[in-house]
């Protein structure tokens, strides 16, 4: 296991992923990558727990996201499979399992102040937090894509699987966005990733 995490995370962390790693029946799968999520935890029928994480992320939002899996998994164990997956329970535990690696020999000191404040209240995906998320994809390769929120008001925009939506307003957290082809609203994450199309 130590020679893949050499491979996705920052190296200084990898003592530490490998302690939180020493459960019974805990499979890691890197997979391809999925545009709806990082990645995920699941427990099987066979008892065993699987988390899958996409192989495309940066080394430190595979790392948060790897921790956010485990953090699922330890959170069920210590207080039962009744609790919200994202509930204050899963929170404390994502909290205690990041305090060791929040530190400059893990993440850019760019990136501290930010995750400093992301881990006061953790949130079901880094990506709702535009902050940070717009500060990780800088250590992305690059993909020539946009957030949502940087596509002017009224402009069109192709999602990855071709789909073209016009941009509209933004509600509390969430922007309105029309599908050109049906005429039906939706609402979008800021943070999307969208290709801006110039007409």
């Amino acid at each position: 296991m130590q020679n893949t995490l050499n491979n996705y995370i920052p190296e200084q962390a990898i003592p530490h992923v490998l302690n939180l790693l020493k459960h019974d029946n805990l499979v890691v799968k890197v997979k391809k990558e999925r545009k709806t999520r990082h990645g995920d935890y699941r427990k099987l029928p066979n008892n065993k727990h699987q988390i899958s994480i996409n192989a495309n992320l940066n080394k430190y939002r595979f790392l948060i996201t790897l921790i956010h899996e485990i953090a699922h998994l330890e959170a069920f164990q210590k207080y039962g499979n009744l609790i919200k997956p994202h509930g204050k329970e899963w929170k404390q535990t994502f909290q205690h399992l990041m305090l060791p690696v929040l530190n400059p020999d893990v993440f850019p000191m760019q990136l501290l102040p930010l995750l400093a404040k992301h881990f006061k209240n953790p949130k079901a995906s880094s990506d709702t937090d535009t902050q940070l998320a717009l500060a990780l994809k800088q250590f992305d390769e690059p993909n020539n894509k946009d957030y949502v929120f940087q596509v002017p008001l009224g402009k069109s925009f192709k999602l990855y699987n071709g789909r073209v939506f016009v941009k509209g307003q933004k509600r509390v957290k969430r922007i309105e966005c029309i599908e050109v082809t049906t005429g039906k609203m939706y609402l979008f994450n800021p943070n999307a990733e969208v290709e801006i199309l110039n007409e």
